[in-house]
């Protein structure tokens, strides 16, 4: 009989050794992966640079009265898509992840390209976050 209650408490011992050595702190699910583009903003520098490519060009156009209007219209038009050009070079692009952790907080990452993990999948983080290594479930 004692050797049975020994047995049973070493088991028990055993059971409760494994259920600490699961518990993860860096371990979560993936609850949203989305890729994300913010336009850029211009600085003007585009917007300047446009302009004067754009009046130059538009100063070749013509004479007199009509010289002057390709002008101004050519500085308005190279503005325009000296502006549109600097936002586009300025753009954003990454991948959002949310992590719901074992611990229940929902922690937040930005990666430059796709993690290889997908929704609803068991991820550890690794560096801090900086990698995200997949669990079997």
């Amino acid at each position: 009989m004692t050797r049975f209650i020994a047995a049973a408490l070493l088991a028990a011992a055993c059971i409760a050794g494994n259920a600490a050595a699961q518990t993860c702190n860096d371990c979560g699910t993936v609850q949203s992966m989305r890729y994300v583009e913010e336009k850029g903003k211009g600085s003007g520098l585009g917007l300047v640079g446009g302009a004067v490519v754009g009046g130059v060009l538009g100063h070749q156009i013509g004479s007199g009265r009509g010289n002057t209007v390709a002008t101004i219209a050519g500085a308005g038009a190279g503005a325009y898509a000296g502006n549109q050009v600097e936002k586009n070079v300025n753009k954003k692009t990454y991948w959002a992840v949310a992590i719901r952790m074992d611990n229940g907080n929902t922690r937040n990452f930005t990666y430059s390209s796709k993690p290889t993990v997908h929704e609803g999948e068991r991820v550890k983080l690794v560096d801090g976050g900086k990698r995200l290594a997949l669990l079997a479930n």
